[in-house]
């Protein structure tokens, strides 16, 4: 896989209650990906970005929400996530450079 292909894969890590629990209980991390990531590119991208050994991936496709704005109706984007499993004793820390 070409290393600028592998940069786009990754798109931002999720931040909520349900991603630090998951983290927290399973040692999974959740990812935003492009929509047409396969899990063999996000076990690659993430073992090359952040040097952690990956178990499993696991990608859900979750529909734009139908919103309305003001009369006319609209919908949100679909989004597509990867939860990736980390091996025992791997982990990542976003917060490393932040001061």
């Amino acid at each position: 896989m070409k290393n600028e292909r592998l940069f786009a894969v990754l798109l931002a890590p999720v931040v909520s209650e349900k991603s630090t629990y998951i983290a927290e209980k399973h040692n999974q991390v959740a990812f935003r990906v492009i929509q047409d990531a396969t899990k063999q590119e996000v076990k690659a991208a993430v073992e090359m970005l952040f040097k952690v050994q990956v178990e499993s991936v696991q990608i859900l496709n979750r529909r734009g929400k139908e919103k309305r704005f003001g009369r006319t109706p609209g919908r949100r984007r679909d989004a597509r996530k990867a939860y990736v499993c980390l091996k025992a004793g791997q982990e990542i820390n976003f917060a490393e450079g932040v001061k």
